[in-house]
């Protein structure tokens, strides 16, 4: 049992699939929700603050590098992209908008993406982390109830 709660920790830390892939997994692998939930927010949050603080740099040293190159320029260029988006639309509400960027379970959508975009946009640490956290939080309740069939069951009581 340790082994599957250990393997969804690893998995929601794993960029691009975070909680949105270790919350099926771990439901699939019929572990206790509530567990599982802590788990995977606590593996999917672990990371946030190196990225905040060390992401931007890794990837402005490496963007230049042969070989690592093309992918660190790509994800600087997402990050500022993504970053510029956001802006461009909250205003002021940035804080809200970067919770709702990480909480809608979109592919590049998590909070790897919304980290690096809070730090490319020198926005609060602790603002921009508790705004993550809570998109997280979002997500993974998505991402369960989807996973559960709630959504399917909803959508079969209305049509």
């Amino acid at each position: 049992m340790l082994k599957k709660y250990l393997l969804v920790f690893l998995v929601s830390m794993v960029p691009l699939i975070e909680l949105r892939g270790s919350i099926p997994i771990g439901l699939g692998m019929g572990l206790n929700p509530i567990w599982l939930y802590v788990i995977c927010i606590i593996g999917n949050m672990l990371p946030v603050p190196v990225i905040f603080f060390f992401a931007r740099k890794v990837l402005v040293w490496g963007s230049d590098k042969k070989i690592i190159g093309k992918f660190f320029t790509f994800c600087l260029e997402k990050g500022e992209k993504g970053g510029k988006k956001l802006q461009e639309k909250a205003g002021k509400g940035l804080y809200w908008a970067l919770f709702i960027f990480v909480g809608i379970p979109l592919p590049g959508t998590g909070a790897w993406t919304g980290t690096l975009a809070a730090s490319l946009l020198d926005m609060d640490f602790k603002k921009s982390s508790l705004a993550v956290m809570a998109g997280v939080v979002l997500a993974g309740i998505i991402m369960g109830l989807g996973t559960a069939g709630v959504f399917g069951a909803i959508g079969a009581v209305f049509n």
